[in-house]
């Protein structure tokens, strides 16, 4: 019996994305096996050395503080525990939270009560959508720490963001002309990326202090004026920022930011359609409406780079 796995099957039996094994094998993290024709191949050993790191990239570490890690130093280890516990104590209170609202109904329900399901839901932030749409209301009811915007040019996402950011209180806007960065502000976030493989840079700088805001921050192509290598870091930062962080909203083109493969249980993705039909919420799997129409949205950084500067403009 083969007990040798392909890179595709490593990666779906360890749930992760064949691009993330690549990058732990870049790293040094992991070794797979080569064959005479010089095809990967993941054994016993390296599926669980790969699984450790997996298990340590779910708790916040980036790849240089997995290495480290792996290499016997716990004290990274330990203040990565530290964060998960705390991410978990606030899923555990807005849990408790919920749980709280629906005991309430039930016993408004047993008690012949009106019952006020509209407390069950989530805040919402609702508004009338800009041209190229025709004033139609659009409502977001469950509002995630991570939300990416696409679609492709001249969809009108880039009004869908401005609109809103102005409708989210306390919302900052941040556009292409992103104001120079506080390197203070952005120095704990920036040496993590920089860890990672992140290239830094005055557009990185920029880009984090902006997103350090206390409140919900709106994007305009996140990926703007970083390399891939930062963009994949950068991706991988944002997932770690936990769900009691404050709302992101960034508008994408890039596979480096947005990879279909690594969406979490707090991401969500809103497609600004080519036909201006109303902007959609897309689940991140594939058969869900508007899965399809996502990823073609969406192109590797040196694709994307043939298009940047352009814009649509209405004549």
């Amino acid at each position: 019996m083969n007990r040798h796995l392909s890179p595709t099957d490593a990666a779906r039996q360890l749930g992760v994305s064949p691009k993330a094994l690549r990058l732990y094998e870049q790293r040094g993290l992991v070794r797979p096996h080569r064959s005479q024709a010089g095809w990967r191949a993941y054994g016993p050993d390296e599926m669980a050395r790969a699984a450790e790191i997996v298990a340590l990239r779910g708790l916040g570490l980036s790849l240089t503080d997995v290495g480290r890690v792996l290499g016997g130093d716990t004290v990274g280890l330990a203040a990565a525990l530290a964060r998960h516990q705390a991410d978990l104590e606030g899923r555990q209170r807005r849990i408790g939270a919920m749980i709280g609202k629906v005991r309430g109904l039930r016993d408004d329900l047993s008690r012949g009560r009106q019952v006020d399901l509209v407390a069950l839901k989530e805040p919402a932030v609702a508004f009338d959508l800009p041209w190229p749409w025709g004033g139609e209301r659009f409502a977001l009811a469950d509002i995630r720490p991570l939300t990416w915007i696409t679609g492709p040019l001249g969809s009108g996402k880039t009004r869908l963001a401005r609109t809103l950011a102005a409708a989210l209180p306390g919302a900052t806007f941040l556009g292409l002309d992103r104001p120079a960065g506080e390197r203070t502000r952005a120095a704990p976030a920036l040496a993590w990326l920089t860890d990672e493989g992140a290239t830094p840079s005055a557009a990185l700088v920029s880009l984090l202090s902006g997103l350090a805001a206390d409140g919900p921050v709106v994007v305009d192509l996140v990926e703007q004026g970083l390399d891939e290598a930062t963009q994949t870091a950068l991706a991988a930062w944002l997932r770690r920022r936990g769900p009691e962080a404050p709302p992101l909203f960034l508008m994408t083109r890039s596979t480096a930011m947005l990879d279909l493969a690594e969406l979490g249980r707090d991401e969500s993705i809103i497609l600004c359609p080519a036909n201006h039909s109303v902007p959609m919420m897309v689940g991140p799997h594939p058969g869900m409406p508007g899965y399809e129409a996502v990823a073609t949205c969406l192109a590797r950084p040196e694709v994307r780079a043939r298009t940047e500067g352009v814009v649509a403009i209405r004549p």
